[in-house]
Protein backbone atom coordinates (compact mmCIF):
# COMPACT_ATOMS: atom_id res chain seq x y z
CA UNK A 1 0.00 0.00 0.00
CA UNK A 2 2.07 3.19 -1.49
CA UNK A 3 1.05 6.09 -2.62
CA UNK A 4 2.81 6.66 -6.27
CA UNK A 5 6.17 8.89 -6.67
CA UNK A 6 6.44 11.20 -8.77
CA UNK A 7 9.24 11.44 -10.96
CA UNK A 8 10.23 15.25 -12.40
CA UNK A 9 13.83 16.76 -12.81
CA UNK A 10 14.53 20.11 -12.21
CA UNK A 11 14.02 21.96 -15.74
CA UNK A 12 10.74 19.49 -15.98
CA UNK A 13 9.54 21.31 -12.86
CA UNK A 14 10.37 24.99 -14.43
CA UNK A 15 8.99 24.26 -18.38
CA UNK A 16 6.35 23.06 -16.12
CA UNK A 17 6.41 26.15 -13.73
CA UNK A 18 6.70 28.86 -17.05
CA UNK A 19 3.55 27.02 -18.72
CA UNK A 20 0.90 27.62 -15.98
CA UNK A 21 2.11 31.17 -14.97
CA UNK A 22 1.51 31.25 -18.92
CA UNK A 23 -1.78 29.54 -18.96
CA UNK A 24 -2.86 31.12 -15.81
CA UNK A 25 -2.49 34.87 -17.01
CA UNK A 26 -3.86 34.21 -20.42
CA UNK A 27 -6.83 33.47 -18.53
CA UNK A 28 -6.92 36.03 -16.54
CA UNK A 29 -6.84 38.46 -19.36
CA UNK A 30 -9.91 36.60 -20.95
CA UNK A 31 -11.87 37.17 -17.89
CA UNK A 32 -11.08 40.69 -17.49
CA UNK A 33 -10.66 41.91 -20.97
CA UNK A 34 -13.96 40.64 -22.12
CA UNK A 35 -16.52 43.07 -19.98
CA UNK A 36 -15.69 47.51 -19.87
CA UNK A 37 -14.81 49.55 -16.96
CA UNK A 38 -17.89 49.64 -14.96
CA UNK A 39 -18.33 45.76 -14.99
CA UNK A 40 -14.76 45.03 -13.97
CA UNK A 41 -14.93 47.85 -10.55
CA UNK A 42 -18.68 46.46 -9.73
CA UNK A 43 -19.67 44.06 -7.48
CA UNK A 44 -22.15 42.31 -8.98
CA UNK A 45 -22.67 40.08 -5.90
CA UNK A 46 -22.05 41.25 -2.06
CA UNK A 47 -20.48 37.60 -1.92
CA UNK A 48 -17.87 38.45 -4.77
CA UNK A 49 -15.70 41.00 -4.99
CA UNK A 50 -14.94 43.43 -7.78
CA UNK A 51 -13.14 41.54 -10.90
CA UNK A 52 -10.42 44.16 -10.58
CA UNK A 53 -9.61 43.48 -6.84
CA UNK A 54 -8.93 40.34 -7.96
CA UNK A 55 -6.91 41.40 -11.02
CA UNK A 56 -4.39 43.24 -8.55
CA UNK A 57 -4.62 41.05 -6.12
CA UNK A 58 -3.06 38.29 -8.47
CA UNK A 59 0.13 40.88 -9.21
CA UNK A 60 0.39 41.72 -5.30
CA UNK A 61 0.54 37.86 -4.10
CA UNK A 62 3.04 37.10 -7.16
CA UNK A 63 4.64 40.02 -5.90
CA UNK A 64 4.69 38.99 -2.09
CA UNK A 65 5.81 35.33 -2.54
CA UNK A 66 8.07 35.51 -5.54
CA UNK A 67 9.81 38.82 -5.70
CA UNK A 68 9.81 39.43 -2.20
CA UNK A 69 10.54 36.28 -0.25
CA UNK A 70 12.11 34.03 -2.81
CA UNK A 71 13.87 36.46 -4.78
CA UNK A 72 14.60 39.26 -1.98
CA UNK A 73 13.66 41.93 -3.60
CA UNK A 74 12.27 45.27 -2.25
CA UNK A 75 8.70 45.91 -2.56
CA UNK A 76 7.00 47.32 -5.80
CA UNK A 77 4.16 49.06 -4.24
CA UNK A 78 4.40 48.55 -0.17
CA UNK A 79 1.38 51.08 0.52
CA UNK A 80 -1.34 48.44 -2.03
CA UNK A 81 -0.48 45.79 0.49
CA UNK A 82 -3.05 46.14 2.70
CA UNK A 83 -5.78 47.15 -0.12
CA UNK A 84 -5.28 43.60 -1.37
CA UNK A 85 -4.49 41.36 1.79
CA UNK A 86 -7.74 38.97 1.90
CA UNK A 87 -7.91 38.65 5.09
CA UNK A 88 -7.61 42.38 5.98
CA UNK A 89 -10.91 43.34 3.94
CA UNK A 90 -14.13 40.98 3.97
CA UNK A 91 -15.91 41.00 0.21
CA UNK A 92 -18.26 43.46 1.26
CA UNK A 93 -15.67 46.22 2.18
CA UNK A 94 -13.76 45.89 -1.05
CA UNK A 95 -15.60 48.16 -3.38
CA UNK A 96 -15.20 50.95 -0.83
CA UNK A 97 -11.73 50.64 -1.17
CA UNK A 98 -8.63 53.08 -3.25
CA UNK A 99 -8.37 50.18 -5.38
CA UNK A 100 -6.27 50.41 -8.42
CA UNK A 101 -8.03 51.39 -11.28
CA UNK A 102 -8.52 48.14 -14.56
CA UNK A 103 -5.65 49.83 -16.27
CA UNK A 104 -3.01 50.47 -13.20
CA UNK A 105 -4.13 46.95 -12.05
CA UNK A 106 -3.34 45.58 -15.58
CA UNK A 107 -0.12 47.05 -15.80
CA UNK A 108 0.82 46.18 -12.16
CA UNK A 109 0.24 42.51 -12.76
CA UNK A 110 2.07 42.78 -15.75
CA UNK A 111 4.97 44.40 -14.60
CA UNK A 112 5.04 41.86 -11.47
CA UNK A 113 4.81 38.64 -13.87
CA UNK A 114 7.67 40.50 -16.62
CA UNK A 115 10.57 40.24 -13.27
CA UNK A 116 8.74 37.15 -11.71
CA UNK A 117 9.82 35.36 -15.11
CA UNK A 118 13.09 36.49 -15.17
CA UNK A 119 13.90 35.38 -11.58
CA UNK A 120 12.01 31.75 -12.59
CA UNK A 121 15.12 31.51 -14.93
CA UNK A 122 17.44 31.92 -12.39
CA UNK A 123 16.38 30.55 -9.48
CA UNK A 124 17.77 27.25 -8.24
CA UNK A 125 14.74 24.86 -7.06
CA UNK A 126 16.60 23.47 -4.24
CA UNK A 127 18.05 25.11 -1.28
CA UNK A 128 14.71 26.24 0.74
CA UNK A 129 10.72 24.62 1.33
CA UNK A 130 9.49 27.41 -0.57
CA UNK A 131 11.85 26.73 -4.10
CA UNK A 132 11.88 23.38 -3.68
CA UNK A 133 10.83 21.42 -7.01
CA UNK A 134 9.24 25.26 -7.95
CA UNK A 135 6.69 24.71 -4.93
CA UNK A 136 6.54 29.03 -4.59
CA UNK A 137 5.50 29.30 -8.60
CA UNK A 138 3.33 26.56 -8.31
CA UNK A 139 1.68 28.15 -5.84
CA UNK A 140 1.58 31.36 -7.38
CA UNK A 141 0.08 29.36 -10.61
CA UNK A 142 -2.68 27.33 -8.54
CA UNK A 143 -3.61 31.24 -5.95
CA UNK A 144 -3.88 32.46 -9.43
CA UNK A 145 -6.02 29.72 -11.43
CA UNK A 146 -8.32 29.59 -7.97
CA UNK A 147 -9.14 33.28 -8.50
CA UNK A 148 -10.18 32.60 -12.01
CA UNK A 149 -12.25 30.73 -10.73
CA UNK A 150 -13.61 33.01 -8.54
CA UNK A 151 -14.09 35.52 -11.34
CA UNK A 152 -15.59 32.81 -13.70
CA UNK A 153 -18.68 32.57 -10.29
CA UNK A 154 -18.48 36.52 -10.57
CA UNK A 155 -19.59 36.29 -14.26
CA UNK A 156 -22.12 33.89 -13.20
CA UNK A 157 -23.39 36.22 -11.15
CA UNK A 158 -23.39 39.32 -13.22
CA UNK A 159 -26.91 40.54 -14.79
CA UNK A 160 -26.24 41.66 -18.64
CA UNK A 161 -26.06 40.04 -21.83
CA UNK A 162 -23.32 37.15 -22.00
CA UNK A 163 -19.62 38.27 -22.00
CA UNK A 164 -17.85 34.14 -22.18
CA UNK A 165 -18.24 31.97 -25.20
CA UNK A 166 -17.04 28.33 -25.56
CA UNK A 167 -17.86 25.14 -27.11
CA UNK A 168 -20.25 23.01 -25.66
CA UNK A 169 -18.72 19.25 -24.53
CA UNK A 170 -18.71 16.82 -27.04
CA UNK A 171 -22.25 15.33 -27.11
CA UNK A 172 -22.17 11.02 -25.81
CA UNK A 173 -24.88 8.52 -25.76
CA UNK A 174 -26.65 7.80 -22.44
CA UNK A 175 -24.56 6.26 -19.80
CA UNK A 176 -26.11 3.28 -19.30
CA UNK A 177 -23.83 1.50 -17.24
CA UNK A 178 -24.12 0.51 -13.48
CA UNK A 179 -25.50 3.35 -11.37
CA UNK A 180 -23.20 2.37 -8.54
CA UNK A 181 -20.17 0.63 -8.11
CA UNK A 182 -18.58 -1.12 -5.08
CA UNK A 183 -15.15 -0.15 -3.10
CA UNK A 184 -13.90 -3.15 -0.97
CA UNK A 185 -13.04 -2.06 2.38
CA UNK A 186 -9.54 -2.03 3.56
CA UNK A 187 -6.80 0.19 3.90
CA UNK A 188 -5.51 2.74 1.36
CA UNK A 189 -2.97 5.57 0.70
CA UNK A 190 -4.45 8.94 1.22
CA UNK A 191 -2.84 12.30 0.79
CA UNK A 192 0.39 12.92 -0.15
CA UNK A 193 3.67 13.57 -0.08
CA UNK A 194 5.28 13.41 -3.05
CA UNK A 195 3.47 16.11 -5.23
CA UNK A 196 5.73 18.84 -5.32
CA UNK A 197 3.51 21.41 -5.55
CA UNK A 198 0.74 20.07 -3.23
CA UNK A 199 -0.66 22.25 -0.70
CA UNK A 200 -0.28 22.10 2.95
CA UNK A 201 -3.84 20.47 3.57
CA UNK A 202 -3.19 17.70 0.78
CA UNK A 203 0.11 16.78 3.12
CA UNK A 204 1.37 14.28 4.46
CA UNK A 205 0.39 11.09 3.35
CA UNK A 206 -0.99 8.75 5.73
CA UNK A 207 -2.79 5.44 6.24
CA UNK A 208 -6.66 5.19 5.83
CA UNK A 209 -9.14 2.73 6.67
CA UNK A 210 -12.38 2.61 4.62
CA UNK A 211 -15.32 0.31 4.95
CA UNK A 212 -16.61 -1.12 2.03
CA UNK A 213 -18.69 1.16 0.60
CA UNK A 214 -21.15 1.65 -2.84
CA UNK A 215 -20.91 5.32 -4.69
CA UNK A 216 -22.83 6.73 -7.49
CA UNK A 217 -21.12 5.81 -10.96
CA UNK A 218 -21.54 8.86 -12.07
CA UNK A 219 -22.50 12.54 -10.70
CA UNK A 220 -26.01 13.33 -9.13
CA UNK A 221 -28.14 14.92 -12.63
CA UNK A 222 -30.40 16.91 -13.12
CA UNK A 223 -32.81 14.66 -13.98
CA UNK A 224 -32.70 12.65 -10.65
CA UNK A 225 -32.39 15.99 -8.57
CA UNK A 226 -35.75 17.36 -10.53
CA UNK A 227 -37.40 13.95 -9.36
CA UNK A 228 -36.45 14.80 -5.63
CA UNK A 229 -37.92 18.61 -6.53
CA UNK A 230 -41.12 17.57 -7.88
CA UNK A 231 -41.57 14.90 -4.67
CA UNK A 232 -41.53 17.76 -2.63
CA UNK A 233 -38.06 17.41 -1.40
CA UNK A 234 -37.95 20.94 -0.34
CA UNK A 235 -40.84 20.97 1.47
CA UNK A 236 -40.26 18.30 3.80
CA UNK A 237 -38.96 18.93 6.80
CA UNK A 238 -37.70 15.32 7.50
CA UNK A 239 -34.81 14.91 4.51
CA UNK A 240 -33.60 18.18 6.02
CA UNK A 241 -30.78 19.10 9.11
CA UNK A 242 -32.28 21.68 11.02
CA UNK A 243 -29.61 23.81 9.69
CA UNK A 244 -30.33 22.88 6.16
CA UNK A 245 -34.13 23.01 6.54
CA UNK A 246 -34.19 26.74 8.72
CA UNK A 247 -31.77 28.02 5.88
CA UNK A 248 -34.00 26.78 3.10
CA UNK A 249 -37.45 27.92 4.91
CA UNK A 250 -35.26 31.55 5.20
CA UNK A 251 -34.00 31.53 2.37
CA UNK A 252 -37.31 30.42 0.24
CA UNK A 253 -35.17 27.94 -1.43
CA UNK A 254 -37.01 25.73 -3.90
CA UNK A 255 -34.17 24.62 -6.31
CA UNK A 256 -30.76 24.97 -7.30
CA UNK A 257 -29.29 28.47 -7.65
CA UNK A 258 -30.24 30.22 -11.28
CA UNK A 259 -32.94 27.92 -11.94
CA UNK A 260 -36.70 28.99 -12.49
CA UNK A 261 -39.97 27.35 -13.35
CA UNK A 262 -41.78 28.78 -16.53
CA UNK A 263 -44.44 27.99 -18.59
CA UNK A 264 -44.33 24.38 -17.31
CA UNK A 265 -40.36 23.97 -17.65
CA UNK A 266 -37.39 24.57 -15.57
CA UNK A 267 -35.01 26.92 -17.49
CA UNK A 268 -31.63 27.93 -15.88
CA UNK A 269 -29.22 30.89 -16.32
CA UNK A 270 -25.47 30.23 -17.50
CA UNK A 271 -23.29 32.94 -17.83
CA UNK A 272 -25.78 35.31 -19.15
CA UNK A 273 -28.32 32.81 -21.54
CA UNK A 274 -31.73 31.31 -20.49
CA UNK A 275 -31.59 27.19 -21.79
CA UNK A 276 -33.82 24.42 -20.85
CA UNK A 277 -32.33 22.54 -17.80
CA UNK A 278 -30.10 19.74 -19.94
CA UNK A 279 -31.18 16.66 -17.87
CA UNK A 280 -28.11 14.59 -18.86
CA UNK A 281 -25.58 17.21 -17.04
CA UNK A 282 -24.52 16.96 -13.46
CA UNK A 283 -26.81 19.45 -11.10
CA UNK A 284 -24.88 22.37 -10.60
CA UNK A 285 -24.73 25.15 -7.66
CA UNK A 286 -26.39 23.35 -5.24
CA UNK A 287 -25.27 24.11 -1.18
CA UNK A 288 -24.53 21.19 0.85
CA UNK A 289 -27.43 21.20 2.96
CA UNK A 290 -29.54 20.21 -0.28
CA UNK A 291 -26.96 17.75 -1.51
CA UNK A 292 -27.36 16.33 2.07
CA UNK A 293 -30.99 16.52 1.59
CA UNK A 294 -31.22 14.81 -1.93
CA UNK A 295 -29.36 12.00 -0.55
CA UNK A 296 -31.31 11.16 2.45
CA UNK A 297 -34.28 11.31 0.50
CA UNK A 298 -32.78 8.74 -2.06
CA UNK A 299 -31.92 6.32 0.45
CA UNK A 300 -28.32 7.14 0.63
CA UNK A 301 -25.80 9.75 2.12
CA UNK A 302 -23.03 11.75 0.96
CA UNK A 303 -19.74 10.12 0.49
CA UNK A 304 -17.01 10.79 3.58
CA UNK A 305 -13.85 12.41 2.25
CA UNK A 306 -11.60 9.36 2.38
CA UNK A 307 -14.46 7.28 0.72
CA UNK A 308 -14.33 9.78 -1.95
CA UNK A 309 -10.87 9.61 -2.19
CA UNK A 310 -10.17 5.87 -2.17
CA UNK A 311 -12.86 5.73 -5.15
CA UNK A 312 -10.70 8.43 -7.09
CA UNK A 313 -6.99 6.92 -6.60
CA UNK A 314 -6.86 3.45 -4.59
CA UNK A 315 -5.62 0.66 -7.39
CA UNK A 316 -6.70 -2.14 -6.03
CA UNK A 317 -4.46 -4.54 -8.25
CA UNK A 318 -1.29 -2.94 -7.78
CA UNK A 319 -2.23 -1.44 -4.37
CA UNK A 320 -1.25 1.97 -4.40
CA UNK A 321 -2.85 5.24 -5.07
CA UNK A 322 -2.69 6.63 -8.01
CA UNK A 323 -2.81 10.89 -8.55
CA UNK A 324 -5.61 11.10 -10.84
CA UNK A 325 -8.77 8.13 -11.52
CA UNK A 326 -6.95 7.68 -14.48
CA UNK A 327 -2.99 7.19 -13.48
CA UNK A 328 -0.36 8.94 -12.92
CA UNK A 329 -0.51 11.21 -15.89
CA UNK A 330 -1.30 14.75 -16.18
CA UNK A 331 -4.76 15.45 -17.04
CA UNK A 332 -5.64 15.83 -21.05
CA UNK A 333 -8.93 16.72 -22.50
CA UNK A 334 -10.12 12.89 -22.98
CA UNK A 335 -9.61 12.56 -18.99
CA UNK A 336 -12.05 14.81 -17.83
CA UNK A 337 -13.86 18.71 -18.17
CA UNK A 338 -11.01 21.05 -16.95
CA UNK A 339 -9.61 24.83 -17.14
CA UNK A 340 -12.30 26.53 -18.80
CA UNK A 341 -12.61 24.72 -22.07
CA UNK A 342 -16.42 24.32 -21.30
CA UNK A 343 -18.54 26.44 -19.95
CA UNK A 344 -20.98 23.83 -18.45
CA UNK A 345 -20.40 19.73 -17.17
CA UNK A 346 -20.15 17.22 -19.81
CA UNK A 347 -23.38 14.72 -19.74
CA UNK A 348 -23.21 12.45 -17.32
CA UNK A 349 -21.15 9.21 -18.07
CA UNK A 350 -18.81 11.52 -20.15
CA UNK A 351 -14.88 10.76 -20.36
CA UNK A 352 -15.00 6.88 -19.89
CA UNK A 353 -10.96 7.19 -20.74
CA UNK A 354 -11.03 9.34 -17.57
CA UNK A 355 -12.49 6.49 -14.98
CA UNK A 356 -11.42 5.19 -11.99
CA UNK A 357 -10.03 1.38 -11.18
CA UNK A 358 -13.23 0.82 -10.36
CA UNK A 359 -15.10 2.62 -13.11
CA UNK A 360 -16.55 5.83 -11.55
CA UNK A 361 -16.77 8.41 -14.03
CA UNK A 362 -16.07 12.30 -13.80
CA UNK A 363 -14.89 12.46 -10.65
CA UNK A 364 -12.09 14.72 -11.34
CA UNK A 365 -13.73 18.23 -12.93
CA UNK A 366 -17.37 18.97 -14.37
CA UNK A 367 -19.02 20.11 -10.41
CA UNK A 368 -16.95 19.92 -7.19
CA UNK A 369 -18.60 17.62 -5.84
CA UNK A 370 -19.85 17.78 -1.80
CA UNK A 371 -18.48 15.55 1.13
CA UNK A 372 -19.98 14.69 4.45
CA UNK A 373 -16.68 15.35 5.85
CA UNK A 374 -15.83 18.75 7.96
CA UNK A 375 -12.16 20.59 6.99
CA UNK A 376 -9.88 18.71 9.08
CA UNK A 377 -5.95 18.65 9.29
CA UNK A 378 -4.49 15.41 8.64
CA UNK A 379 -2.10 13.37 10.99
CA UNK A 380 1.14 15.13 11.05
CA UNK A 381 0.03 18.30 9.38
CA UNK A 382 2.38 21.44 9.36
CA UNK A 383 0.96 24.60 8.10
CA UNK A 384 3.04 26.00 4.88
CA UNK A 385 3.90 28.48 3.73
CA UNK A 386 1.63 30.92 5.81
CA UNK A 387 -1.42 29.23 8.27
CA UNK A 388 -4.06 31.52 6.79
CA UNK A 389 -4.22 29.06 3.41
CA UNK A 390 -5.45 26.58 5.77
CA UNK A 391 -5.23 25.98 9.81
CA UNK A 392 -7.55 28.91 9.99
CA UNK A 393 -10.44 27.03 8.34
CA UNK A 394 -9.94 23.81 9.85
CA UNK A 395 -12.78 22.59 12.13
CA UNK A 396 -16.84 22.06 11.96
CA UNK A 397 -17.69 25.20 10.13
CA UNK A 398 -16.42 24.61 6.14
CA UNK A 399 -17.48 21.53 4.32
CA UNK A 400 -15.32 19.57 1.89
CA UNK A 401 -15.68 19.33 -1.78
CA UNK A 402 -13.79 17.40 -4.03
CA UNK A 403 -12.52 16.41 -7.58
CA UNK A 404 -12.45 20.15 -9.26
CA UNK A 405 -15.01 21.57 -11.88
CA UNK A 406 -15.20 22.56 -15.04
CA UNK A 407 -13.91 26.23 -14.14
CA UNK A 408 -10.87 24.37 -12.47
CA UNK A 409 -7.15 24.48 -14.26
CA UNK A 410 -5.61 21.09 -13.72
CA UNK A 411 -2.76 22.67 -11.95
CA UNK A 412 -4.95 23.45 -9.46
CA UNK A 413 -6.46 20.14 -9.29
CA UNK A 414 -5.51 16.59 -8.14
CA UNK A 415 -6.47 13.33 -6.72
CA UNK A 416 -5.40 14.81 -3.36
CA UNK A 417 -6.76 18.54 -3.71
CA UNK A 418 -9.08 19.71 -1.15
CA UNK A 419 -11.50 22.63 -1.43
CA UNK A 420 -14.27 23.45 1.49
CA UNK A 421 -16.94 25.76 2.11
CA UNK A 422 -19.86 27.03 4.20
CA UNK A 423 -22.84 24.59 3.76
CA UNK A 424 -24.95 27.27 2.75
CA UNK A 425 -22.92 27.92 -0.34
CA UNK A 426 -24.78 27.74 -3.81
CA UNK A 427 -23.19 30.12 -6.06
CA UNK A 428 -19.76 27.91 -6.61
CA UNK A 429 -19.68 25.35 -9.28
CA UNK A 430 -20.78 22.43 -6.59
CA UNK A 431 -22.71 19.14 -7.47
CA UNK A 432 -22.31 15.72 -5.39
CA UNK A 433 -23.02 12.01 -6.03
CA UNK A 434 -24.15 9.73 -3.31
CA UNK A 435 -22.68 6.64 -1.41
CA UNK A 436 -24.26 4.24 0.89
CA UNK A 437 -22.53 1.28 3.22
CA UNK A 438 -21.81 -1.85 1.75
CA UNK A 439 -23.65 -4.67 3.65
CA UNK A 440 -21.63 -6.87 5.74
CA UNK A 441 -22.69 -10.30 5.69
Amino acid sequence: MTETETDFDIETLRDRALRSLTTARARTALLTDCVEGPDLTAQHSPLMSPLVWDLAHIGNQEELWLLRNVGGREPMRPEIDSLYDAFEHPRSERPSLPLLAPDEARQYAAEVRGRALDLLEGTAFTGSRLTEAGFAFGMIAQHEQQHDETMLITHQLRKGPQALTAPDPDPVPPFTGPAEVLVPGGPFTMGTSTEPWALDNERPAHRREVASFWIDTTPVTNARYLAFIEDGGYEQEHWWTPAGWAYVREHAISAPLFWHRENGQWLRRRFGVTEVVPPEEPVLHVSWYEADAYARWAGRRLPTEAEWEKAARHDPVENRSRRYPWGDADPGPAHANLGQRHLRPAPAGSYPEGESPLGVRQLIGDVWEWTSSDLRPYPGFSAFPYKEYSEVFFGPEYKVLRGGSFAVDPVACRGTFRNWDYPIRRQIFSGFRTARTAETV
